[in-house]
């Protein structure tokens, strides 16, 4: 069954229970994790923002990947995802303190091949702890998703939130 808003809501909750803040890094999804975060009346406890770094100057300079990782791989790589979500929450810090949890998406949308990878890969970045490295987790998930680019956005977003009510530990 395909995640609704339910999950959603479902994270937000999960993220507010637990006091939780959550910082989003996006590439081809273009704010539309940030967006489905934020439509949940309550969003603004939790969520600290967004930063759309389509241009992989941005992931460079905002969110500290890695240059030579980006000039090796391009930025279709779980690496550069596992960095970008780490980044976003150093990046997106409230009064020193860094986003419990970070979310990160790069990958192709299409309708194009992008750096010898076809339309529909793509990369999730996860990275949960408290932001001093100690005991801190980052993950990288691949997606082999079909359909037209809208289809491959959304379905990026939807198994984004999957991902990370998985990983705080939801049923």
């Amino acid at each position: 069954m395909p995640p609704t808003e339910a999950s959603t809501r479902s994270l937000i909750e999960l993220l507010t229970r637990r006091g939780l803040r959550v910082a989003v890094a996006e590439s081809l999804t273009g704010g539309l994790v940030a967006a489905e975060l934020t439509s949940v009346p309550g969003a603004s406890a939790v969520v600290s923002g967004g930063i759309v770094a389509y241009d992989t100057a941005v992931k460079r300079a905002l969110l500290g990947v890695d240059d030579a990782l980006l000039d090796r791989e391009g930025p279709v790589h779980p690496e550069v995802a596992r960095q970008m979500a780490r980044g976003v929450r150093m990046a997106l810090a409230v009064d020193g303190r860094p986003a419990d949890l970070g979310l990160a998406t790069t990958g192709v949308a299409g309708p194009d091949w992008q750096g010898g990878r076809p339309p529909g890969t793509v990369y999730l970045g996860l990275s949960f702890g408290d932001g001093d490295g100690d005991g801190d987790a980052d993950e990288a998930i691949e997606l082999a998703l079909s359909g037209d680019r809208a289809e491959i956005r959304r379905a990026t977003v939807l198994a984004l939130v999957e991902q990370a009510l998985r990983r705080l530990g939801a049923d």
